[in-house]
């Protein structure tokens, strides 16, 4: 695999330039000073999809929205971040790096806060989706400076920055949503992106260099790519947000937008593999660890945010939790990471980089395993365990896998890579929620008839039990003896149902770790590169 060349086009050196072979690998101060910014920024819009997903009700219930109409809150900033994704490599090029992203941190930092300030579900939502257009453009182009600013050597600690926003962020955010929507208020999930974010735009502000505009690059935009792409994503994660609630194809919305997706991200393909100048060169696909990298990454992004999905709403609908007491559960896939993620580089100089990339999907597939036999009574103290061996597995598996997956990208396809690199972790991560609220719904139902009919009226155990619990209502005030039966026979209702969602539950466990050994396969694909190293001089 070819070494990354030293001109770059689309990232202009901040302060230090860009290693020479031959040249020390020692980075400037400024350098890591706009490393840093933008993978604080990048934190920062990772952080504000989970962070708003722990809190949704209290903010349904605060601008007087309903449950199903609410879940827009969190889809209009998910198929806005998704979409300018891709976009963002570009719209550097043509803006310059440094107008781009101050920008867009400042409209960032401005949709944050009117969010808090929204009276109604529309005002949210808009305020949502220009929220998310304006973060999305903050992870890719953290990742891009990190594959274009850093020499090889220094990468790798460049990457274990961008892991805390890819892995902490998600699994953190319930905690910090929980704690501050019980404490202080759900708005206050908004107004919590102002501090750091204002320490954001003042690193970026004096780390990256100015760079002239090119309004020229306009004219040769892919604009029928951009258009597909555009149409296809949203569409898209329209079907996979909305599908599950509006029961899939039995409901016309869905297949119209299922339909329009269906036709218009095939065209895109075709469109970004024949155009001279593509949007997206699908062609790095084609390279063995850059294309298996990005397997791994999509399937990871299904079981990391699958299983914050899953967790929370198993703690709430089966243990019964609030959401700052789900947050401190959650807290422990989160806190050994921030631990341990620094430490990664080190390790990726003593051991071979594919071995910690198997070992950390071999940890959080055995996480969720662990999971698979949960009972009535698996709570904070049974999830404890499992929770410290997924945060180990994300915290040594991230960097190693987006280090070896772009080891051999060019310069010139950076932009490219780091917007295939991250929107497939983040698509992954919709299509893993939607297949996992389906699946919990399809098993509740298969497990809730398998029950039913063991539980049979017939069964003298059953009516033991009938008759037990109607004494029960009997002996607490209820007078009329067919409505304590009624009652007794809601409860064992209650009881088949719950026993069939903690089943359900355990099947999505059980899919999560099946996906990540999938991962694992991949990850075992991919082919040492050349050069890759991790911290330090030569």
């Amino acid at each position: 695999m070819t070494s990354l060349p030293t001109t770059i086009d689309a990232v202009p050196s901040s302060g230090g330039r860009p290693t020479v072979a031959g040249e020390s690998d020692r980075v400037s101060a400024k350098t890591w000073l706009a490393v840093i910014g933008a993978t604080l920024g990048a934190f920062m819009a990772v952080l504000n999809i989970q962070i708003v997903n722990a809190s949704l009700a209290d903010i349904q219930g605060g601008i007087g929205a309903g449950i199903d109409d609410g879940g827009w809150i969190s889809t209009s900033y998910l198929i806005a971040e998704i979409v300018v994704i891709p976009l963002s490599g570009w719209l550097a090029r043509v803006f310059s790096i440094r107008i781009y992203l101050l920008v867009n941190a400042f409209l960032f930092l401005v949709f944050s806060a009117a969010c808090a300030l929204a009276h109604d579900l529309t005002q949210m939502i808009v305020l949502r989706a220009v929220q998310g257009f304006t973060g999305g453009v903050l992870i890719p182009l953290a990742f891009t400076l990190i594959i274009t600013l850093l020499p090889k050597a220094k990468q790798p600690i460049g990457q274990a920055l961008f892991a805390i926003s890819a892995t902490f962020a998600p699994a953190i955010g319930p905690t910090i949503g929980g704690y501050l929507t019980e404490n202080w208020g759900w708005q206050y999930i908004f107004y919590v992106n102002i501090v750091p974010g204002a320490v954001m735009m003042g690193m970026l502000y004096f780390s990256l260099e100015s760079a002239p505009i090119k309004l020229s690059l306009l004219r040769e935009g892919d604009w029928l790519g951009i258009a597909t792409m555009a149409i296809g994503l949203s569409a898209l994660q329209t079907v996979l947000e909305e599908g599950n609630k509006d029961d899939w194809f039995g409901s016309p919305f869905i297949v119209r937008f299922a339909i329009v997706a269906a036709i218009a991200l095939p065209l895109f393909i075709v469109v970004e593999l024949t155009r001279e100048k593509p949007l997206l060169n699908l062609r790095l696909l084609f390279r063995r660890n850059f294309g298996f990298g990005v397997l791994a990454n999509f399937l990871l992004g299904v079981a990391l945010y699958g299983s914050v999905y899953i967790l929370p709403v198993y703690l709430s609908r089966i243990q019964g939790y609030n959401s700052e007491q789900i947050g401190m559960v959650l807290a422990w896939t989160g806190l050994p990471q921030l631990a341990l993620i620094p430490l990664v580089p080190q390790l990726m100089k003593r051991f071979d980089a594919r071995l910690l990339i198997a070992v950390g999907f071999a940890l959080f597939a055995i996480s969720n395993f662990m999971n698979i036999y949960i009972t009535n009574d698996y709570a904070s103290d049974q999830l404890f365990w499992p929770n410290i061996v997924r945060a180990v597995g994300q915290a040594i598996m991230f960097a190693p896998l987006s280090a070896v997956a772009t080891s051999g990208i060019e310069a010139k396809n950076a932009g490219s890579a780091s917007a295939l690199f991250n929107m497939m972790r983040n698509l992954g991560g919709a299509i893993g929620i939607a297949a996992l609220q389906t699946l919990l719904t399809k098993r509740e139902q298969y497990h809730s008839n398998v029950l039913s009919q063991a539980v049979s009226v017939f069964e003298p155990a059953t009516r033991a039990r009938l008759d037990q619990l109607t004494q029960y209502f009997m002996n607490h005030g209820v007078i009329d003896g067919a409505d304590a039966a009624h009652r007794a026979y809601v409860a064992i209702g209650k009881v088949v149902q719950k026993q069939a969602f903690i089943l359900g539950f355990s099947d999505t466990f059980y899919a999560l770790g099946a996906a990540l050994i999938v991962a694992l396969v991949a990850g075992l694909m991919l082919r040492k590169p050349d050069r890759l190293e991790a911290g330090g001089g030569h």
